[in-house]
């Protein structure tokens, strides 16, 4: 291969910038749209993410990469131009969405396992050549009473594995993203037993990792923050959610890995980028910490759209400032005042 798994992991990982998860679904963004009442066609979708795409500075100065959607990767903007490569003019790295989605695991109620590993070698060499350096594949732990179990943890686990291993054959950097949710069936968990489940996760994920044979120095860890369920009697500080992320890494995340993008995972735009600012303000971490958020990058600018063209400079203005907030917590300088005087 020409390009080398670990620049690649390294231009994901630049300073002060993150990735966009714009790979939604078909059915979820059709739920997004709804939320504006924009009817989700084909060209609303393209004209929606080329919008985002187009934003300046967020794009030059904030964004190092974007999950794309398959839909999105193939599609082309009015005037011909691949959106794949408006990503690249812009000075980040196209990435494509590849898992088929969590299933219903059998024999274990309430618990999913992600399915996409057929056919995937096929479908990373056909990424390739439409542009795509890494790729992304997410796999859903849910803690309830009596859950995860084992063999919820082992499955996911073995499978993001798997498809590292197929991403790197094919020359394709990697996001290996095991989220624990916040926002579960229950969601009425501690910080403490989130802390403990994802610990037990990351470790079981890097041992299969090492036993596939995947090269550390080119992956992406994309985990969820430690943090308590949505419902729990007791929410956790930003202090502490970032004192047991940051703990719970040092446990579990080799320092081979060049980088950590976490999920917002339910959280509101803000919290995500003050739990992350603390976290790198912390220093002496032996990877980046960075983002890659879907929601708590575009919501604003989702909002600020209502899919009129005449409300595209606004939209991209929102989309633009939650960017250079995200940026700011990347290296640990965001505050709640950045806010308030934007």
């Amino acid at each position: 291969m020409s390009e080398r798994l670990e620049d690649i992991a390294q231009a994901m990982m630049t300073r002060g910038q993150g990735i966009l998860a714009a790979d939604e679904s078909t059915g979820t963004i059709k739920k997004r749209f709804d939320q504006i009442n924009v009817e989700s066609t084909e060209t609303n979708r393209r004209d929606y993410r080329e919008m985002l795409f187009r934003a300046e500075p967020a794009m030059t100065d904030n964004i190092s990469g974007v999950i794309l959607f398959d839909e999105t990767l193939r599609q082309s903007s009015d005037d011909g131009t691949r959106l794949a490569d408006i990503i690249k003019a812009a000075g980040a790295v196209p990435g494509i969405k590849v898992d088929g989605g969590a299933k219903p695991l059998a024999g274990c109620p309430g618990e999913m396992v992600t399915e996409g590993l057929d056919g995937l070698r096929e479908r990373l060499a056909e990424y390739y050549d439409l542009g795509a350096r890494f790729a992304k594949w997410r796999s859903v732990i849910s803690i309830a009473e009596g859950i995860p179990t084992g063999t919820c943890i082992n499955a996911n686990s073995h499978g993001l594995a798997r498809y590292a291993a197929l991403c790197q054959e094919a020359g394709i950097v990697p996001i290996v993203e095991p989220e624990v949710q916040m926002d579960g069936p229950d969601a009425s968990h501690d910080i403490d037993l989130c802390h403990e489940v994802t610990e037990a996760t990351l470790k079981t994920v890097f041992a299969d990792l090492y036993d596939a044979g995947v090269l550390l120095e080119g992956i992406v860890l994309k985990p969820n923050m430690v943090i308590a369920g949505n419902n729990a009697a007791v929410q956790a500080s930003a202090e502490e959610v970032a004192e047991k992320t940051v703990n719970c890494l040092k446990n579990c995340v080799p320092a081979a890995v060049p980088g950590i993008a976490f999920l917002s995972g339910g959280q509101s735009e803000e919290q995500a980028s003050e739990n992350l600012s603390l976290m790198n303000a912390m220093g002496n971490l032996p990877w980046a910490l960075t983002f890659s958020y879907g929601r708590a990058l575009q919501q604003a600018a989702l909002k600020a759209w209502l899919g009129k063209a005449e409300n595209v400079p606004a939209a991209q203005a929102a989309f633009a400032h939650r960017a250079r907030m995200n940026g700011l917590a990347a290296i640990g300088e965001w505050s709640a005042s950045l806010e308030q005087a934007a």
